[in-house]
Order: structure tokens, then C-alpha cells, then sequence
């Protein structure tokens, strides 16, 4: 455990906790950043450190604007000293066991602005916003068994820039072998997806084809062990097995553009146009959910990541 490897951080004070199915937390690391941190033991399942990590890593090779992450150091004082932390079950607090898990620079605070939920018709104010078609064709070939989440960091000039989180469902899901619909991966709203043009798809079929297999089995490589479970590497195998298929993604393009002009033509066009559709298409809920104030040492920022 001496020998941590250069990403690695000491997990130093507890902040507050996040929302999400895997319990986050949200630490203040020894370097002195704010992270998103997710237990290796979490209620989720086995797969999520792993996921999460390489995800980025995959994203990131592609081009995707993802946050940085490192391995956090939780030790067992730290765990013993804030109950708060510990993981919730029907049967009451769990305390999840010491050791490196994944964590997620966290991208608000120190006055940025970070939103999570936006209106349709802001979608016109993303910067990268193109970027959420790549997203998907990702998703699909890397069996992502939930909804893309990002999250948008708005500048001073109100543009907003997509970083797309939380990627612990992909590679059949944080247990592994979950297989869903290729509509399961898409982005929440889906009128986020503009118009693509012909040279937009082949700017994605570059992206994927410019994926540096050797670098990403590296960054594999210098994982923590414990997080390189057998059906995690199996998901990724089949993710590049996919992802290497001309085939395949052409066949998974042509699905999305198809899917996508059915299910979304219409109000995208009357959003292009300046208009609120007559009927919401956000999903029931999605609409109440509220970022919450949390109390950091150098202020208040408002929770997007999960």
C-alpha cells in the first residue's frame, strides 16, 4: 500500500454527500482539489472503480471533455472519524472498507457555475454540444446500461461546456453483463442532439478510429488490482471489439439518426426555432430535481455529480 503510484491522493476531510445510486461523497484530497469520490465496496457493484476510471480514460481519447480523476486513499481513520460518510443500507449504516477508490475532480466551486438540468432552450448555448452524439455512439459500442449523464460549467459569457460524468454502467454495468436497448445510453433529454451533417459523422468515425488501443490497456494496467475485475475486462474487450467494427458502428450510427428523428424531429425544430414545445419531454421528476448548497471551506457550490 506504500507505493501508490503517481495519481493517488490521501482522502483528507469529508465534505458532504452526494446524490446517487452509488453513495458518492465528496472529499477534500491532500493535494488540496475537491473530488467526487466512490467507494470500491459500493452497493452498486464491483465493476464501478473500474468503469469509472477507464471510461474516462476512453472518453477522454476520443476527444469527450470528462473531468480528471485520480485513486483516493481512504484510510481507516478517516472512515472511523466521519460516520457521515459511510454507505446507507436498509439495515442501517455500512462502513465501507478502507483502501483506494476512484475519485472525481470535482468541477464546481471557488464561483463556477455548474448546473446539471437545463432547459431546452439553452441546449443552443453549449459549446459542445455535438459532442453528446459522439457520447452515445460510445455508449452503445461500450454496452452502457444507464442514461449519459453531464454536467455544464458556464462561463462569464453564459456559454456552457458539456462534461460528460459518471460513467460506472458502462461495460455491461457495474456488476457486468447487463444488456439493455441502445435508446437505454442516450442522454436524458434527448433534445440535446442537433441536426448532424454528413462530415459530423465522419468527424465521429475519426474520433474512434484515432483511439489509442496501446495507451488505454496501459492505463489499464496501472489500476489497482482490486479493480480489475474478469467481467470488467471482459466489457472492454467487447467495447473495442465494437468500436474496431466499420460494420457495427455505421449500423449504430444510422439507428441513433433514425431513433432520433422519430422520437425528437419535431421538438427539436421548434426549439431551433426559438419555441417551448406544447409537451415537456422530460422525463416525470426529472424537472423537481433541486442542486443542493453544500458547505465547502471556501464557500457554497451547488452538487451536479453523482
Amino acid at each position: 500500500m506504500s507505493d501508490l503510484g503517481r495519481k493517488a491522493a490521501l482522502a483528507a476531510k469529508f465534505v458532504c454527500n452526494l446524490r446517487g445510486g452509488s453513495q458518492p461523497i465528496l472529499v477534500e484530497a491532500s493535494d488540496g482539489l475537491l473530488y467526487v469520490a466512490k467507494f470500491t465496496d459500493n452497493l452498486q457493484g464491483p465493476n464501478l472503480p473500474f468503469n469509472e476510471s477507464i471510461g474516462s480514460e476512453l472518453y477522454r481519447a476520443c476527444g469527450l471533455a470528462v473531468p480528471l480523476w485520480k485513486p483516493l486513499l481512504v484510510t481507516d481513520d478517516f472512515l472511523d472519524q466521519n460516520p457521515g460518510c459511510w454507505l446507507q443500507t436498509a439495515a442501517g449504516r455500512l462502513r465501507p472498507d478502507s483502501g483506494l477508490c476512484f475519485g472525481s475532480r470535482y468541477l464546481g466551486g471557488n464561483g463556477t457555475r455548474l448546473l446539471e438540468i437545463l432547459p431546452g432552450t439553452s441546449f443552443r448555448r453549449i459549446r459542445n454540444r455535438l459532442d453528446f452524439w459522439l457520447a452515445w455512439l460510445i455508449d452503445i459500442c461500450a454496452g452502457h446500461a444507464d442514461n449519459r449523464q453531464a454536467v455544464f460549467v458556464e462561463d462569464t459569457k453564459g456559454w456552457l461546456d458539456a462534461f460528460f460524468v459518471d460513467s460506472g454502467h458502462l461495460f455491461g454495468g457495474p456488476k457486468g453483463g447487463h444488456r439493455l436497448h441502445f435508446l437505454a445510453s442516450r442522454y436524458l433529454d434527448p433534445r440535446v442532439y442537433k441536426n448532424v451533417s454528413s462530415q459530423d459523422i465522419l468527424r465521429f468515425q475519426r474520433a474512434v478510429a484515432s483511439l489509442n488501443v496501446d495507451q488505454l490497456w496501459r492505463e489499464v494496467q496501472a489500476l489497482p488490482e482490486e479493480w480489475k475485475t474478469e467481467s470488467a475486462l471482459d466489457g472492454l474487450n467487447e467495447c473495442l471489439s465494437r468500436l474496431s467494427t466499420p460494420r457495427l458502428l455505421q449500423g449504430a450510427i444510422e439507428a441513433m439518426i433514425d431513433a432520433d428523428e422519430r422520437t425528437n424531429g419535431p421538438a427539436r425544430r421548434e426549439i431551433e426555432r426559438g419555441r417551448v414545445p406544447s409537451v415537456e419531454i422530460l422525463r416525470p421528476g426529472v424537472q423537481a430535481k433541486r442542486l443542493e448548497p453544500c458547505n465547502f471551506a471556501n464557500g457554497v457550490g451547488y452538487l451536479a455529480c453523482a
